[in-house]
């Protein structure tokens, strides 16, 4: 778990899962799946087996040992709700969320159908909290936008979207009833454009309907040299939110060790699953 993030909308990362598959164009240039594979074959590295999908339990319990309230970025390097990952696993992770209010987590996804479904059925009681924001990817038009609408059957409290990398202008679009929109392009080798004006409509929309808004950055091949400033302003809107007390150390390591559990049968992997899923 990286408390230090280098995310610009998060405090920390954590990843009870590792690696993924592509499932549209916004993946093409996975910033995971690169750092992954570098390290693929290096003995005891987090990331020996590269980006192969693999669950670490072994991870759960890490949200109880911060004593300040972070935001958590759950899944920096994979996606909570690939088609590899059971039930039973996702709902383990949403339990450590569940149990541990004085943090915010954001997660993000491309199953959206997924997460709709789910959360409309057996994780309703983590749909409902305020802590935790569920989101999802929106790239495009024909991939991305039909995700917003499962976002919205899904009934979370505090949905969101993570318009990045933004690959087209996405014409249209109703963020009404949203808890944030994070907008961004695409950055280092291969990166593809995104012009102002694809930007400013979202921008703007955002404004108008009192969503809160985070530009991320113009991205390119060197992201440090486009920075992240819209019109002259630094975008760093996010949700207002007062998290909950922050439990005694040997309450919270009792908690970490109650989630902390080795797999059971049902949640390891299948080696069946659709690799384009």
């Amino acid at each position: 778990m990286s408390d230090h993030s280098k995310i610009e909308w998060t405090d920390a990362t954590w990843n009870p899962v590792r690696g993924c598959t592509k499932v549209s164009p916004g993946c093409a240039h996975c910033y995971a799946e690169t750092f992954a594979e570098r390290f693929r074959g290096v003995a005891g590295s987090p990331f020996e087996q590269g980006f192969d999908l693999r669950l670490v339990p072994e991870k759960l319990g890490e949200p109880f040992r911060f004593a300040q309230p972070k935001r958590i970025f759950v899944n920096s390097m994979s996606d909570l709700f690939h088609v590899g990952v059971s039930d039973d696993y996702i709902e383990r992770v949403a339990r450590v969320m569940a149990a541990s209010p004085w943090h915010t987590y954001q997660v993000l996804t491309k199953r959206s159908e997924r997460l709709r479904d789910l959360l409309r059925g057996r994780l309703r009681f983590a749909a409902e909290l305020e802590h935790i924001w569920w989101g999802v990817s929106v790239d495009d038009r024909r991939f991305g936008l039909p995700r917003v609408e499962h976002l919205r059957e899904s009934g979370a409290a505090m949905p969101f979207l993570s318009v990045e990398p933004l690959l087209e202008n996405l014409g249209p679009v109703e963020f009404g009833g949203l808890a944030w929109v994070i907008v961004g392009g695409e950055s280092g080798p291969g990166a593809r454009p995104m012009p102002a004006e694809w930007v400013r409509p979202l921008r703007n929309h955002c404004v108008q309907r009192g969503v809160p808004f985070f530009f991320k950055q113009w991205g390119g091949v060197r992201k440090h040299t486009t920075g992240r400033v819209l019109d002259g302003v630094t975008w760093d809107q996010f949700p207002v939110r007062q998290p909950a007390p922050v439990p005694p150390l040997v309450e919270r390591r009792t908690m970490a060790l109650k989630h902390s559990l080795p797999l059971s049968e049902g949640e390891v992997p299948g080696h069946g699953f659709n690799p384009a899923s």
